[in-house]
């Protein structure tokens, strides 16, 4: 729930909670409360009441929080071109801090929606590139996959020249053995 009120030809948007620096109020003391009856517009969640120029009824109640807060210091120095023409000044303005305690609007509908908090959209994790220790490490993996191949296929080598000297045995002791019967037949 929020209105729109006036006060010292400032318009405020408030809320229940809302702090904010107002005009300077000299005979206001901390703890005190400030009612506020021009009320120029008021929404409770639904259709907002507007008024005609302020809503009849309608008041924000605000407690002062602390009586005098100073402002920005302004510099205003005016030089002409004459010899030793010269003005500075400054200027200070002065505030009452308040806290708004209360927002009553007769007749306006209050429609209570919790308030959603957005959803946090995650982003979703990109492909960080390859530094350099990446390429390393897969230049080892390669590497590796590379020896074991060169492994695999140099014990296949032994085994066929393995079963190559021993089966050319067998097969030389099958021929001489052939060859020796052969000349004993002869």
């Amino acid at each position: 729930m929020f209105a729109v009120i006036t006060d010292g030809s400032h318009q405020y948007r408030v809320s229940t909670g809302d702090e904010l620096t107002i005009d300077y109020r000299k005979d206001s003391e901390a703890g005190q409360t400030i009612e506020f009856d021009r009320v120029l517009l008021a929404n409770g969640g639904g259709a907002s009441s507007i008024g005609q120029p302020v809503i009849d009824g309608a008041t924000v109640t605000a407690e002062v929080v602390e009586t005098e807060v100073k402002g920005p210091k302004l510099e205003i120095q005016k030089i002409r071109r004459r010899k030793n023409s010269r003005r500075h000044t400054g200027h200070r303005q002065k505030y009452t801090q308040i806290k708004v305690t209360e927002i009553n609007v007769p007749g306006l509908e209050i429609v209570e929606t919790p308030e959603e908090e957005p959803e946090e959209e995650t982003p979703e994790p990109t492909p960080e590139p390859e530094t350099a220790e990446d390429e390393t490490a897969e230049d080892e993996t390669a590497e590796e996959e590379t020896a074991e191949e060169e492994t695999a296929e140099e014990e296949t080598a032994e085994e066929e020249a393995a079963e190559d000297e021993d089966g050319g045995d067998d097969e030389e002791a099958a021929g001489d053995e052939e060859s020796a019967e052969a000349e004993s037949d002869k």
